[in-house]
């Protein structure tokens, strides 16, 4: 049986710049329903810039954004009334309660989400303290409640957990993996690689205005990059300039280390003519795989 995946957003070919200065080029991306799609990239890559396209604050110099099916700019106005977001920067008013705000975007959305009031139990918001009397963890609590109002179709959020404590955190993973089981979708920004690894299906990631990587998590997790260490007696020597995909990290008189891309069975070979005192490989976390395509 032939399964087609629904497109919830598509950004081809997306171009945009200030100035002199080219922020995203040429990007394209894809979510399904039902991803949480992790989108990641060192400060200034264009993680933000890109939100505020999907989110039409900004407009593309060139290619093309579709939004729940939604292409032309008239369309978009209308699929984004079924888009919950999460900015940035808080976008609270400071005399205002939890519950006015929850009541006005309730008549914004045109929908009655009497649910988030016992999101707001659960995640021990007081209803009726003002914002500018708020710890800033449940400023954050209440910014991330409001992109839910009225159950969007989709949920762009960008660093949803910042600022939160681990037990905190582990509630938003669970709203968020009941809402994706509920049939939505979730865009996240993110710097936390624990967040990304226990709740994203996929991973885009930026770096100064490319995609350099589109992959599942699964993919990620399976790609093949090993450290190795390894002391030979000291009459010993690694000869493995002929040798592809390798990096030497740290050499000296007892030890060598060096990361290795792809097949392994070529440095063994190599290791197997030699005398070895110790040796050690170990396979690269997903902080170390993320880190190659900051990198790189």
């Amino acid at each position: 049986m032939l399964i087609v995946m629904e497109t919830v957003i598509s950004i081809q070919s997306i171009t945009k710049q200030f100035g002199q200065k080219q922020v995203l080029k040429n990007i394209s991306l894809r979510v399904n329903r039902g991803d949480i799609f992790g989108f990641l990239g060192p400060n200034g890559a264009g993680k933000t810039t890109t939100i505020r396209c999907l989110m039409d604050f900004i407009r593309p110099d060139s290619g093309k954004l579709t939004l729940l099916g939604q292409d032309s700019y008239s369309q978009l106005i209308l699929a984004r009334k079924e888009v919950g977001y999460l900015p940035a920067e808080s976008q609270l008013i400071e005399n205002w309660n939890a519950k006015q705000h929850i009541n006005f975007y309730n008549s914004i959305r045109g929908k009655d989400s009497q649910a988030i009031f016992k999101l707001v139990r659960r995640l021990d918001i007081a209803l009726d303290v003002p914002v500018k009397q708020m710890s800033s963890g449940n400023k954050q609590k209440l910014s991330f409640l409001l992109a839910l109002v009225g159950n969007p179709k989709l949920l762009i959020l960008d660093e949803p957990s910042r600022g939160l404590d681990p037990i905190v955190q582990n509630d938003i993973y669970e709203i968020l993996t009941n809402y994706v089981s509920e049939g939505g979708t979730v865009f996240i920004s993110s710097h936390n690689l624990d967040e990304v690894n226990r709740i994203c299906s996929n991973v885009a990631i930026i770096r100064q205005g490319k995609i350099v990587a589109d992959k599942s998590m699964k993919d990620l997790k399976n790609m093949k990059i090993h450290f190795v260490t390894v002391s030979l007696n000291h009459h010993d020597n690694l000869h493995l300039s002929s040798l592809e995909n390798i990096e030497i990290i740290d050499s000296n008189s007892s030890k060598t280390v060096f990361k290795v891309h792809g097949d392994i069975n070529p440095i063994l070979h190599e290791l197997s003519n030699h005398k070895l005192i110790d040796l050690e490989i170990t396979h690269a976390s997903l902080e170390d795989v993320f880190m190659e395509y900051y990198r790189s």
